[in-house]
């Protein structure tokens, strides 16, 4: 599979596209945040 080929999606936090991972094969569907980074931030106001 080429990269281009690959899902995307927007980060609810940095509002970034972000595309699929190896890792998240199996929780794709629930994945919202495009880091680790980002999920820690979820509560914070975005400036």
């Amino acid at each position: 599979m080429k990269k281009t080929h690959l899902p995307t999606k927007v980060c609810k936090v940095c509002e970034r596209p972000f595309t699929w991972r190896k890792k998240w094969e199996r929780v794709w569907d629930e994945v919202q945040y495009c880091s680790e980074r980002c999920r820690r931030n979820k509560n914070r106001k975005n400036d």
